[in-house]
C-alpha cells in the first residue's frame, strides 16, 4: 500500500512538474482585432494576453488560466496541469496519514513489550524486547529516534499540504484560481470605493460545483477547452473579466503616489543599514525588490508600515520599456510634490517621508 502511495503521489508530482501549464503563443492575438481593445498587451511576450492568462516573472512566459507559480515543482500551476498539481496536494497527506499510523503502531508495540512496571517508577529498556518472538527488524534506541522524527516529518506534510489542498479545492468548486479570487476581491474594493453601483459577476463560474469540478478533473486526464476560450456564465462575456482587469490598472494609476529616492538602496532582502524595524518586517513574499539610487522616481501602489511597493518611473529612452517593479524601504523615499499639468517639482516642497 506504501508503495501504491508513492507511484500515485510522485506520477502525479512529475506530471505537473514536466506537463507545465500551457503558455500562450508568442505573438498570440484574438481572431477579431476589434477585440484587442479588451485585452492586456504583454511587452516581453510580443502578445496579448488572453482570457485568465497572466505572466510569470519566474517562467517569463503568459501562462493559460494562471494559479500561481509553485517553487518546489519548478513550475506554475495553470490549465494544463492544475489537476494533477491538486492530486498530488490530496494523495501526499493520504499517504503521510497512512505512515504515521505505522510509524505509531510500530512505536506503541515496541515500547509495549520494553516497560517496566515498579512500586515507584517506570523504566524501559531499549536494548531488547521482553516477550519473544523477537520482531523481525531489530528496534533500538536508534530506530526509535529516526522513527518519532518520521511521524514528525509526516504529520507536518499532512497539515501543510492539506491546508494547500483545500484551499485550491475551494477555488476549483468556484471555477476561480488564487489570482481570480484576489482580482474578484479588488473589484468589489474598486466599486465600494467608488460607490459606482455596479456588480460584479465572475463570469466563469458555472454555478454548479460539478460543472465548475469538471472544467478542470475530466476522465481523460486532459482539461476541457483549448486554454484560450472558455464557457461563461448567462449575462456575462468572454471579456468580462479582462475588462474589470483594465479598469483595476487604471484605478491603480489613479491612486498610486509619486515618490522620490532620498537614500541609496542596494534591493537586498533584510537590509542591515535601514533600521532595525525595516530589518525585521521585510516582506514575506516572492516578489521582487529594485534597487534605488538617490533621486529615482517611483510610483507607489501599496505598502507596509515600513516597505512600499511600486515600480521605478524609467525616463531615460535606453531603458527598452522594461519595468521594474518591486519593494524598497519606506525609509528610502519621499513623497515627491510635482504639479501635474507641467509634471514639474513644485518649488519650496516640503519634505514629508
Amino acid at each position: 500500500m506504501l508503495l501504491n502511495w508513492t507511484v500515485m503521489i510522485l506520477y502525479n508530482y512529475f506530471s505537473a512538474m514536466f506537463v507545465g501549464p500551457g503558455y500562450v503563443p508568442l505573438g498570440w492575438t484574438p481572431e477579431k482585432s476589434q477585440d484587442c481593445m479588451y485585452l492586456q498587451y504583454c511587452k516581453v511576450c510580443q502578445s496579448y494576453k488572453a482570457p485568465r492568462s497572466h505572466h510569470c516573472r519566474k517562467c517569463n512566459r503568459c501562462v493559460m488560466k494562471m494559479d500561481h507559480h509553485c517553487p518546489w515543482i519548478n513550475n506554475c500551476c495553470g490549465y494544463q496541469n492544475h489537476a494533477s498539481f491538486t492530486l498530488f496536494l490530496l494523495l501526499a497527506p493520504l499517504g503521510c496519514i497512512h505512515a504515521s499510523f505505522i510509524f505509531i503502531m510500530t512505536m506503541y508495540t515496541q515500547l509495549y513489550n520494553r516497560i517496566s512496571f515498579g512500586w515507584s517508577s517506570v523504566k524501559i529498556d531499549m536494548s531488547a524486547a521482553k516477550r519473544d518472538p523477537r520482531p523481525i527488524i531489530p528496534f533500538g534506541l536508534s530506530a526509535f529516534a529516526a522513527s518519532l522524527f518520521a511521524l514528525g516529518l509526516a504529520l507536518g506534510t499532512t497539515i501543510a499540504v492539506g491546508m494547500l489542498f483545500i484551499i485550491q479545492m475551494k477555488v476549483i468548486l468556484t471555477n476561480k484560481t488564487s489570482i481570480e479570487s484576489w482580482i474578484e476581491e479588488k473589484a468589489k474594493d474598486r466599486i465600494q470605493y467608488y460607490q459606482t453601483g455596479e456588480t460584479f459577476i465572475f463570469p466563469y463560474d458555472m454555478g454548479s460545483k460539478w460543472k465548475n469540478f469538471r472544467q478542470v478533473f475530466t476522465w481523460s486526464g486532459i482539461p476541457e477547452g483549448d486554454g484560450l476560450d472558455w464557457p461563461v456564465r448567462d449575462g456575462c462575456h468572454q471579456y468580462s473579466l479582462t475588462i474589470e482587469q483594465l479598469k483595476q490598472k487604471a484605478d491603480k494609476r489613479v491612486r498610486s503616489v509619486r515618490y522620490r529616492a532620498i537614500e541609496d538602496y542596494s534591493g537586498v532582502c533584510c537590509p542591515v543599514t535601514k533600521g532595525v524595524k525595516t530589518f525585521f518586517t521585510t516582506p514575506c513574499t516572492e516578489e521582487p525588490r529594485i534597487a534605488l539610487s538617490k533621486g529615482d522616481l517611483i510610483l507607489a501602489t501599496r505598502g507596509l508600515k515600513h516597505w512600499m511597493y511600486g515600480e521605478k518611473i524609467l525616463i531615460s529612452a535606453t531603458d527598452g520599456g522594461i519595468r521594474e517593479r518591486g519593494w524598497f524601504p519606506r525609509k528610502c523615499v519621499e513623497k515627491y510634490q510635482y504639479d501635474s499639468e507641467t509634471d514639474q517639482p513644485v518649488d519650496g516642497e516640503k519634505k514629508s517621508k
